[in-house]
């Protein structure tokens, strides 16, 4: 779980954590527009937990909405590399805090262990309905991306030349990362990809049914956006997806597996000239 606390705080400096019976959730709902981000983080507790209990606000409603600083958590799960047992535990401390106890292995028969208290706010239930799930939007191309670690030294030397990168794809595995300005003109291209096969999900492809397999879609973003996300991974992700929508709202949707956990990044596309 470090490693996904650590991602996400390279994304957010503030976001919310929703607990349920089943799973946890990170979500980041700010407002996609004008080079804004969104996020959610999906992760299944019994992957990460051999103990997991929880009592939400009622019955009906069996969960709990928390705002806290991510880099604190993760500050705090360092500190567990090589701990024999993480508890981490729901508490009110002068105000209501996430408390890490980690204990450590010792040289004695006593045991050592470090408590960290970390500040959270309580999300009252009348919002709550601001941290869904996003919708899947009607994309235009969804492709796979390329080994991320090659993707991350591509953007890097790109971010130095522009403020803005164009990512442009198509459904025959094509991808290419685009800078262009007045003094330089940059392509970096990728082929044999491939895209996934999002027709076999109903209602999943509506808009790049019939579309010609060669045609690009494009998408112009804050490349520092696009660098913080690269330059954030920390889960090794088995997949990595990029969905481009071109109309109405305009977005790019990244997506990733690595079995334990599901990560959802939207970045608002820029106008492009």
């Amino acid at each position: 779980m470090a490693g996904v606390i650590n991602t996400i705080s390279k994304l957010t400096k503030t976001c919310t954590l929703r607990l349920t019976v089943c799973k946890l959730y990170f979500i980041l709902s700010d407002k996609v527009a004008n080079g804004g981000a969104s996020m959610w983080c999906e992760l299944c507790q019994g992957n990460f937990f051999d103990e997991f209990q929880m009592e939400g606000v009622a019955a009906e409603h069996n969960e709990i909405y928390l705002e806290l600083v991510p880099e604190n958590l993760s500050r705090a799960l360092k500190t567990a590399h090589s701990a024999k047992a993480v508890k981490i535990k729901l508490t009110n401390k002068h105000c209501p805090c996430l408390r890490v106890a980690v204990e450590l292995p010792s040289l004695s028969s006593s045991s050592r262990i470090v408590t960290h208290d970390i500040p959270v706010g309580v999300i009252p239930r009348r919002i709550w309905n601001d941290f869904r799930e996003p919708t899947m939007p009607d994309f235009d191309v969804s492709i796979y991306l390329p080994v991320l670690k090659i993707m991350k030294s591509v953007v890097e030397r790109m971010k130095n030349l522009s403020n803005f990168i164009v990512i442009e794809a198509n459904l025959s595995g094509e991808m290419n990362l685009k800078i262009e300005t007045d003094l330089v003109s940059v392509t970096t291209h990728f082929k044999d990809l491939g895209n996934p096969p999002w027709a076999s999900e109903e209602g999943c492809q509506s808009s790049a049914q019939g579309r010609n397999l060669e045609s690009m879609a494009e998408a112009c973003i804050d490349i520092k956006k696009l660098q913080q996300l690269l330059a954030g991974q920390q889960v090794n992700p088995t997949k990595a997806l990029c969905n481009i929508m071109q109309r109405v709202k305009r977005r790019l949707k990244e997506r990733q597996w690595s079995g334990d956990l599901t990560l959802l990044y939207l970045l608002s596309l820029l106008p492009s000239d």
